[in-house]
């Protein structure tokens, strides 16, 4: 068992204690692993206020000078790999595999996002008038709020703080309660450059009071947020008594369509990884498979084979495939799915219960089949190690039941035909589409959902511009004037 840790904010380039505290739990023996600070409205205020000062000089840098403080704590990044990544598996319950490209993806994300300095670009407009330009420049938002989730904690403080630090925003952190270890550490990390006092903050806290506190905060230019819908909705309604502009992605219910000319072997191994990586907890990957009733009982036996053969256990050691739950909520709400669909009709063909064990929030991979469209298992996010299987016959039904949903982050299909797959990408209704691949967003593209998944997105140069606004500029001259 690790040593109990006591960590400090970060605000204004101090690190600061509290004496009230809130103890995080490593999942996977239920432990008390550290104790973060139990932030306060006021330390909000503090590091928004702080934040807002800074972010005036900050701006008036160049891009390229911003950028250089970017690409110095991406290095940080990979002098500690170790320790971050540990720190990720010990406090989230990943696979320590999956932490370590959590935390070197991170850190290329945010040379990724350095790289922009020389490229974001305002325009020159057209004018009506002979002696005018018009200019549209793109300038920075003010303070960002980042409000992570547990899931992949590490990487969301990449996704919010590079584009945000880059465009001449400054930013105020708040990482989630299950998993703040990290967030702590990269604040340490941070401390250890030059990067100006108050650009960088970090609070800690409930999201009923921290995430409150700033999404209702007149000097928050922008609220990142990353999580569940009910959660989202309380950002916005915060963020609506100053109009403060919103980024949310929140969840998914990512259906997957295999065809009957699908290369079914590809297609289960895309599809089980998609069901435990991170132990079934992303949002991103199929939550749903529509199987067309041609290779029915072949792809159902693969799959069963597949996630039987899955090995779950302390995520530390490197031949488990699997770790635990987040927390017993989790594995609760997930039972009660299960239990859900066995009750409507389906029937669990392995797993399908809690593993029975008191080392941790662990839950079997499990694969339901006999799934109908109208349960409730295909239409309410799972995020756990559960596949549900539906089949269908014709590809406009299977079109119909994946669109079925209040959601529209990610989706995919398996498929040899060109005619289908091309049809795929503008009949799925979701923010991103996958074909003959795993659900996996790369970071030069845009992550960014539809319906219930969210607004606006993330990555690339969509995402970069999330924490910009355009400002139009009529300069107007005179020609006939002699010098």
């Amino acid at each position: 068992m690790s040593e109990k840790k006591v960590y400090q904010m970060y605000i204004n380039g101090q690190f600061i204690s509290k004496n009230e505290t809130i103890p995080v739990i490593n999942p996977s023996d239920k432990q008390v692993i550290s104790y973060i600070p139990k932030g306060t409205k006021e330390d909000v205020a503090k590091a928004v206020d702080a934040a807002y000062e800074a972010q005036k000089s900050w701006e008036k840098l160049p891009a390229i000078q911003r950028a250089s403080y970017l690409k110095k704590i991406a290095q940080k990044i990979r002098d500690n790999v170790d320790m971050l990544a540990k720190t990720i598996t010990e406090e989230q319950g990943k696979v320590l595999g999956l932490a370590t490209v959590e935390v070197n993806f991170t850190a290329d994300y945010i040379d990724y996002m350095a790289e922009w300095a020389r490229r974001y670009e305002g325009e020159v407009l057209q004018s009506d008038r002979p002696n005018e330009n018009i200019f549209l420049f793109k300038l920075p938002v003010g303070v960002a709020a980042g409000i992570l989730p547990w899931n992949f904690p590490f990487f969301l403080i990449a996704r919010k703080l590079a584009p945000a630090l880059l465009t001449g925003n400054t930013i105020v952190i708040k990482p989630s309660t299950d998993t703040p270890n990290n967030a702590f550490e990269f604040a340490k990390l941070v401390d250890e450059i030059d990067l100006p006092k108050g650009v960088f903050n970090l609070v800690s806290g409930s999201g009923s009071e921290i995430g409150n506190a700033l999404a209702k905060n007149e000097k928050v230019g922008i609220v990142s947020f990353t999580g569940s819908v009910p959660t989202g909705v309380k950002i916005m309604e915060a963020a609506a008594k100053n109009v403060t502009r919103v980024s949310l992605e929140l969840g998914g219910k990512a259906p997957a369509i295999v065809m009957g000319d699908a290369n079914i072997d590809l297609a289960v191994e895309a599809i089980k990884n998609s069901r435990v990586i991170n132990n079934g907890q992303v949002c991103n990957c199929a939550e749903r498979v529509y199987v067309h009733k041609s290779i029915e009982k072949e792809f159902t036996q693969k799959m069963i084979e597949a996630m039987s053969a899955t090995t779950y256990g302390d995520p530390l050691k490197e031949e488990v495939d699997m770790g635990p739950l987040i927390n017993e909520a989790a594995i609760k709400h997930v039972q009660s799915l299960v239990d859900g669909a066995v009750k409507e009709g389906a029937t669990v063909v392995t797993g399908g219960k809690i593993a029975s064990r008191d080392d941790g929030f662990y839950y079997e991979p499990t694969v339901i089949t006999n799934v109908k469209q109208n349960m409730k298992i295909i239409h309410e996010e799972i995020f756990g190690p559960v596949l549900p299987i539906v089949t269908f016959e014709t590809f406009d039904e299977a079109i119909a039941m994946a669109n079925d949903s209040e959601y529209g982050l990610t989706s995919s299909i398996y498929t040899q035909n060109i005619d289908l797959a091309m049809r795929a990408c503008k009949e799925i209704k979701f923010g991103e589409t996958y074909i003959n691949r795993e659900n996996f967003e790369a970071m030069q593209g845009f992550h960014a959902g539809w319906r219930k998944s969210g607004i606006g997105g993330a990555d690339g140069k969509h995402g970069l511009e999330e924490f910009l606004q355009k400002k139009v500029v009529y300069l107007q001259y005179d020609m006939n004037r002699q010098y």
